[in-house]
């Protein structure tokens, strides 16, 4: 199956293409093969930095509602000094009621008072029980917080070191493949970052091995290798879809 993904410039050849894009998938190997010895470092830092954001955001949220709850047991508290000062001024005033009704209703607002005093002090218990448990939970969190703090500083270094060894030369690989990219007219590059985006190793330009695909290694009929050695257009595997080459520029771009 040959397939036109796009039209040759005036002054570049599809066997310069074809080059072009072998050099530009054995730079992208190498520089897949660098990032591949980092591992997973880089998300597993992403991972331990959004944790320490969300324990951080836990520890501050908790911190906002004792605060709050403080703020009520304050309330409370001084409900309760009201309280009381209405109470010291209902039992002056029973010294100077005039009938049982006056008597009576004091009475009433001294209970109604001292209920009320009861009431802020539960309250008070049940913020300050609220309280206890928050603390208890800030410093489950700090911990966490404080270990994985550790892990951040530990895989930061890590991967400091692998980036420090290899950064010098994946900078040069890259500059390598922009280079080569320009060479390439971007209907065909976006073809080719696409290959390479659902090919499991990254290969999205191969040679022919054996008479096989060089990726799914899949035989290549001899009419289609002969096509693929005339390098007059851009072939694809019918079966994976990978950009064809042949033995020829492999060996010749390979040394």
């Amino acid at each position: 199956m040959s397939v036109n993904l796009a039209e040759t410039k005036s002054d570049i050849t599809v066997e310069e293409k074809l080059r072009s894009l072998f050099r530009l998938q054995q730079v992208d190997t190498q520089i897949d093969k660098i990032r591949i010895v980092r591992g997973e470092l880089p998300l597993e830092v992403q991972d331990l930095e959004d944790e320490l954001a969300g324990l951080q955001t836990r520890v501050s949220n908790l911190q906002e509602e004792i605060a709050q709850l403080e703020n009520s047991i304050n309330d409370k508290k001084n409900a309760i000094k009201d309280s009381l000062a209405l109470i010291k001024k209902y039992e002056a005033q029973q010294g100077n009621v005039r009938n049982n009704r006056e008597f009576d209703s004091i009475n009433k607002e001294i209970e109604y008072q001292t209920l009320d005093i009861q009431l802020s002090e539960k309250r008070i218990k049940e913020f300050k029980a609220a309280i206890e448990a928050k603390n208890e939970l800030i410093a489950q969190a700090q911990n966490t917080l404080n270990e994985r703090a550790s892990d951040l500083e530990h895989k930061k270094s890590e991967l400091a070191d692998i980036v420090a060894e290899t950064e010098k030369d994946e900078q040069k690989l890259v500059e390598e493949s922009q280079k080569a990219a320009t060479k390439i007219e971007e209907r065909l590059i976006s073809a080719y970052k696409r290959i390479r985006s659902n090919a499991a190793n990254g290969l999205a330009v191969v040679s022919i091995q054996r008479d096989a695909c060089g990726g799914c290694f899949n035989k290549i009929p001899p009419q289609r290798q002969m096509d693929i050695r005339l390098r007059k257009k851009i072939i694809v595997c019918e079966y994976c879809g990978r950009i064809l080459v042949d033995p020829e520029i492999a060996g010749e771009i390979a040394s």
